[in-house]
């Protein structure tokens, strides 16, 4: 069945007539208008004015993205720098913010002492106990008291400034910037909002860069990172640490933070000029025209002067002796002294001079370092008394072996005694020298400070096993080369005297566990005999090695020192062209000894 269509083509007249109808629709219903919409208004207003700003500016279209996907969030500059007060002051040292502070009082800046000393100048000293700075130059000591502006010195000077030298804040000796000038060259420059100060106290080849469009600085690296200050065109700044994208670099005022590398232009290298306004005045020193060959005297008693005689009737080449004749009888500093006016001509007269050891070891019961050394009155008493001693021995120089400087609370006052001992010793014209244990063994003694005011510094090269650790060499070739490697970091070569040992140990297990037993060069091959020990050379080592059962059937371990060890040891003395040598001790060695030691000192 086919199905038709019913419906009618219109005719034409029927289209136009709903044709017509519809337009007629149409036109009853009204177009809504647009609305204002102000928030649209306001963007595209921000986007032409932007883009005018650009133009004007002659910045290009990048500036203008930044605008909108960059953020502009102000960092808080307080809490960057840590700002605690109205008072306190950051402070930059160099390219780096530190944690120490500074301090703003009475219009003058000061700064905490231990940034002073580790970073300016190491020679003030801050006696809690007597509430005074010091000062210590080669002839001279400096006294101001905590909170005063005058200044005496040890020569009768006297002077006042026109701020407070010093002031204690937030338990911290704050030193005035402009009291340490006197003494030292640097350079700061100060800051507001916030206050920080930026110190300059080396004077190395910087890369800077100057910036080639308007940008901001940023705490960090990123576009979100917070701004702390806008860096204008043509600004100059120190580059820092490269990234892929940003750089770290320090402004003018020295705000530490990072740009986007496409910022910058014109990168170059440029030298700081110095500040020299203070002349560094000469540490003059005595200076032997020849190598020293000190040997070392171990005396417990008035009696163990007799032994001189004997000691060096086997001996070459020894051009010192040093015997143990210094003491502190008590807590009050009193120097008491077992030396012989006799042994010092006796050594004279066998070519020898005579440099008094003064120790801390006899008596240590009786008296504290830190009961004396902090305390000035109690050094120039010392001091006084040493050196009487020595003028009254006819000695010709002063050898320092305080062997308990083992702690950070000692160091300074011990390091201020040296420094107060040189100028006593510079004076009376006697040779300074003292002894130090091996660096990594004791860091507080502040060699490089030795190094500037000592006429000699002698190493201690020995002890590099000791009782009570794991058997070892006693002065291994590797231990050797490296003190006197560390020591020469910070130390003329012309002042150091690398001393050897004319000893050994012997190690022995006993209950699972090894002690060790001085065996002196002399007795060593006695030892090795008794218990039937042969050695070999032990190349590493740079020494003999054997092993064995002693008689009690103890397992036993030996590195032995004898002539072939010490002339390894010599070797690394020559290859650094150091002073000389030095030998603990004379009387323990074995005679031929001093034909490799004297083949070194007078070049034979």
């Amino acid at each position: 069945m086919t199905r038709r269509n019913t419906r009618r083509r219109p005719s034409p007249n029927s289209r136009r007539r709903s044709g017509s109808r519809s337009r007629s629709r149409r036109g009853s219903r009204r177009r809504p208008r647009r609305r204002f919409n102000p928030a649209v208004f306001i963007i595209a207003l921000i986007l032409i004015l932007g883009a005018v700003f650009v133009v004007q500016s002659g910045e290009d279209l990048d500036s203008l993205v930044h605008m909108f996907s960059y953020s502009n969030k102000k960092a808080d500059l307080k809490a960057y720098f840590d700002i605690k007060g109205k008072d306190d002051v950051a402070i930059v040292l160099g390219d780096e913010y530190i944690e120490k502070r500074a301090k703003l009082w009475d219009g003058e800046y000061y700064v905490d002492l231990e940034v002073i000393r580790n970073n300016i100048n190491p020679k003030f000293y801050y006696s809690k106990e007597d509430g005074t700075l010091k000062y210590t130059t080669p002839d001279t000591i400096i006294t101001s008291n905590i909170g005063e502006n005058s200044w005496t010195d040890s020569n009768g000077g006297a002077g006042e400034e026109k701020y407070v030298i010093s002031k204690e804040g937030d338990d911290t000796l704050y030193v005035a910037l402009e009291y340490v000038k006197k003494y030292s060259n640097f350079a700061y420059e100060a800051f507001t909002e916030p206050n920080h100060i930026q110190l300059t106290t080396k004077w190395d080849e910087q890369a800077v860069a100057t910036i080639a469009r308007r940008t901001d600085l940023r705490v960090k690296g990123g576009p979100k990172s917070d701004v702390l200050r806008r860096l204008n065109k043509g600004e100059e700044v120190v580059l820092l640490e490269e990234f892929e994208n940003w750089i770290q670099v320090k402004s003018a005022d020295s705000l530490i933070g990072y740009i986007e590398k496409k910022k910058l232009k014109d990168p170059k290298k440029v030298t700081p000029e110095p500040v020299t306004d203070y002349q560094e005045p000469e540490y003059t020193r005595i200076k032997k025209d020849h190598l020293i060959n000190l040997a070392f005297h171990s005396i417990g008693s008035e009696a163990g002067n007799a032994t001189l005689t004997d000691y060096i009737s086997n001996t070459k080449g020894i051009n010192v002796i040093a015997p143990q004749w210094l003491y502190f009888e008590d807590a009050e500093g009193t120097v008491g002294s077992i030396g012989s006016a006799d042994y010092v001509k006796e050594a004279h007269a066998a070519g020898m001079d005579v440099w008094v050891i003064f120790d801390d070891m006899k008596n240590n019961d009786k008296f504290k370092l830190m009961e004396l050394l902090p305390y000035a009155e109690k050094r120039a008493k010392i001091i006084k008394e040493a050196l009487a001693q020595v003028a009254l021995l006819g000695a010709d120089g002063l050898n320092l072996d305080f062997e308990s400087i083992l702690s950070e609370e000692k160091s300074q006052p011990f390091i201020e005694f040296v420094r107060e001992m040189s100028i006593a010793c510079r004076q009376q014209g006697i040779v300074f020298s003292i002894d130090n244990y091996y660096p990594i063994y004791n860091k507080f003694m502040n060699i490089k400070e030795q190094g500037v005011v000592a006429d000699y510094i002698i190493l201690m090269g020995y002890d590099e096993h000791t009782d009570g650790g794991e058997p070892g060499p006693n002065s291994s070739i590797g231990f050797v080369e490296q003190g006197l490697d560390l020591v020469l970091q910070d130390v003329d070569p012309s002042k150091v005297i690398n001393a050897v040992p004319f000893y050994s140990r012997a190690w022995q297990e006993k209950d699972g566990k090894y002690g060790s037993y001085v065996q002196h060069m002399k007795n060593v091959q006695e030892y090795l005999s008794t218990n039937g020990i042969s050695v070999s050379w032990d190349e590493e080592a740079g020494q003999n090695y054997g092993e064995g059962t002693t008689k009690d059937g103890s397992p036993c371990k030996i590195w032995v020192e004898d002539s072939q060890s010490i002339a390894k040891k010599i070797e690394a003395m020559k290859a650094r062209n150091i002073a000389g040598i030095a030998e603990w001790a004379i009387g323990q060695e074995s005679s031929d000894v001093w034909d490799v030691i004297t083949s070194y000192t007078e070049g034979q």
